[in-house]
């Protein structure tokens, strides 16, 4: 993109420029000479190089905040830190971040760093330019990132004692460098004092951040960040997993009563308030999984983990999708309010610890696939058979093992031999398969034994019709696994069925054959 320039003014023999202008690729553009009184390029660049360059850590070289990583990193690893947190932070933030970071490791060659900006900073180090990071973050993780990088000369952070952040940063960085001694990257209004005592101001993030930067300094750089934050937020929630929920109306089909008022508007609340719970804990489950989805092919991509998403917006629209799924689950029966708050307790254990478990992740998946069912009958008052339950435990065991299957064989084919935060190898590849396909066609089984028993002339008037079914699920079952071993299926298969044109084929016959046969 070309160069922005906002402002020019020229005042006497020492002209001044302001200036505004987004950068874009890794050319820097320079303003232009306005006569002779200014000085020329190359004494420019000289003069541009004896002055360092200080750098923020958190929103600016990375894209991520630290204490808020480290405080998640702490609270995965032991739940209970959460009240130890609160007791550090009376003390004071700074100590509260050298709390955490003596019980945390972060690896920061896979933290979300802002590409462009490290171009920009390793252009004006290759230019002779001295590079200072300067963050609130504690001096553990600063040092750690300045090594990392090894274009830094020096490393400003805080300590136990003093938080360096807003004024404090501006203080100490006047008195290593003395007023407009030094020119700041900064992308926060906690950055504004800082931009007031720097002689230029470079800014990485929105409009809004460098107006209010231009108003304390004459100079500005802009590296504008522009993100969709309606597209990026419905995208972490996987807003497309919702499709998930639709099993809440399985009972309602089963027990011919989707033509039901009452019980419609029932099993509709308890869709929005599970779906609402679910999207809760795929924000949590996400934040908790930074590392390992950093190190994940396509999980990497993820907002959370790219950051693309602030993990503080994150925390703050887990709690508001749960309040309002308790507040739509208050308006349904007790026992969907039941079976909602085990549903949460079980993810919250599986996204602490059942998920790095060996064949406990896929029993544990299996059951809050059910779970779902179960919710239905419970928000619609319906009895469940146990045909029902045993057929949905057995053929979303055989979905979890087809998600853990696909996810080792991509490792696989990636030259990987262990899952990050998993429990597998991919030795396990053989055995995973002949245990998934196993349960794909013991819940086939289980099918035709219903098929074939005294309920079905029971409750439908054409009980032939459903064996329809039967060869549906067999040929969709298959199918699957056919996939997975070639290495074409996705790594959730819930998002291959709603995806797969001839998978929505397969369930939307197989809806109304039910409907057929009632």
């Amino acid at each position: 993109m070309s160069a922005k320039a906002s402002a020019l003014t020229h005042r006497g023999q020492k002209a001044r420029i302001a200036i505004l202008w987004t950068i874009t690729t890794r050319r820097i553009f320079k303003p232009p000479v306005l006569d002779k009184n200014i000085i020329t390029e190359s004494e420019d660049s000289m003069a541009e190089a004896s002055i360092p360059l200080c750098v923020d850590l958190d929103g600016t070289l990375t894209a991520t905040d630290l204490l808020v990583e480290s405080f998640l990193v702490l609270v995965k690893q032991n739940p209970v830190y959460v009240f130890f947190c609160i007791v550090w932070l009376l003390r004071g933030k700074a100590n509260l971040k050298a709390q955490i970071a003596r019980r945390v490791q972060i690896d920061v060659s896979v933290l979300p760093y802002n590409a462009r900006f490290v171009d920009y900073l390793r252009e004006e180090r290759s230019n002779g330019r001295e590079l200072y990071l300067c963050t609130a973050s504690n001096r553990q993780f600063a040092e750690q990132i300045a090594t990392h990088f090894g274009i830094f000369k020096g490393v400003l952070a805080s300590d136990e004692a003093r938080n360096l952040s807003g004024q404090h940063k501006a203080g100490a960085l006047t008195k290593e460098f003395g007023a407009q001694g030094f020119d700041y990257c900064g992308n926060a209004r906690a950055d504004v004092p800082v931009w007031k005592q720097s002689r230029q101001a470079i800014v990485v993030g929105n409009r809004h951040i460098a107006a209010a930067a231009g108003k304390v300094n004459q100079t500005i750089v802009f590296f504008e960040e522009k993100r969709s934050l309606v597209r990026l937020t419905i995208k972490e929630m996987r807003v497309y997993q919702w499709v998930k929920n639709l099993l809440i109306f399985v009972p309602l089909l089963a027990s011919h009563r989707f033509t039901d008022p009452a019980t419609l508007i029932a099993a509709t609340l308890a869709f929005f308030s599970f779906s609402f719970c679910a999207s809760a804990v795929y924000l949590l489950n996400d934040m908790l999984d930074l590392d390992s989805d950093r190190r994940h092919v396509k999980k990497r991509n993820r907002p959370f983990a790219s950051g693309q998403l602030p993990l503080t917006f994150g925390m703050a629209l887990t709690v508001t999708l749960l309040v309002a799924s308790a507040a739509l689950a208050g308006r349904v029966a007790p026992e969907f309010q039941l079976v909602l708050g085990a549903y949460f307790i079980v993810t919250l254990a599986y996204s602490f610890k059942l998920k790095r478990m060996m064949l406990v992740d896929v029993f544990t998946l299996a059951a809050l696939y059910t779970s779902r069912i179960v919710a239905g009958g419970a928000a619609a008052d319906i009895a469940l058979s146990d045909w029902l339950i045993m057929f949905s435990v057995l053929i979303f065991l055989s979905l979890a093992m087809v998600k853990r299957y696909t996810e080792l064989d991509a490792l696989l084919r990636d030259g990987k031999v262990t899952a990050a935060g998993r429990g597998y190898v991919t030795q396990d590849l053989g055995i995973l398969r002949s245990f998934g396909t196993a349960s794909g066609y013991v819940a086939v089984l289980v099918l035709a034994l219903y098929l074939n028993s005294s309920d079905v002339r029971t409750l439908y008037r054409h009980p032939h019709a459903l064996w329809l079914l039967f060869g549906l699920l067999l040929y969709w079952v298959s199918r699957v696994w056919m996939l997975a071993f070639r290495g074409e299926m996705h790594d959730d298969p819930i998002v291959y069925a709603i995806k797969n044109r001839l998978s929505l084929l397969v369930i939307t016959l197989c809806v109304a054959t039910v409907i057929a046969a009632i």
